[in-house]
């Protein structure tokens, strides 16, 4: 894996975790969209759990590259999810926010771990 990609599957890693960790904080900037599309507040723990996971993922994949294109993949299926909710809910300003969070998961699958 070249160093660019290590940098850009890290920097995905840490955008994803910190999105997750915002859930887990009930941070307002993430929650009050969530209730605005309709997301059950049931649902939060398990959003935050898939982002952190998914972070996690990215990381140990660095080392195990198989987790880590199953990590990306799980990623980018969560947000292309979050599009597709955001659109649902008709909040069009708002979709640029998952897919700034899904560009590096995307690069970071494009650049490296290798199967």
């Amino acid at each position: 894996m070249s160093t660019t990609a290590t940098v850009v599957t890290v920097v995905a890693a840490v955008m994803s975790g910190f999105s997750g960790a915002s859930v887990f904080a009930r941070a307002k900037f993430v929650v009050e969209p969530l209730a605005d599309y309709g997301v059950p507040q049931s649902s939060w723990n398990l959003l935050g759990t898939a982002k952190a996971a998914g972070a996690v993922g990215l990381l140990v994949g660095l080392f195990v590259p198989v987790i880590g294109l199953m990590a990306a993949i799980g990623l980018i299926l969560y947000f292309t999810g979050a599009v597709i909710a955001v659109l649902r809910a008709r909040s069009y300003a708002h979709v640029p926010f998952p897919l700034l969070y899904m560009a590096p998961v995307v690069a970071a699958l494009t650049l490296g771990f290798p199967a």
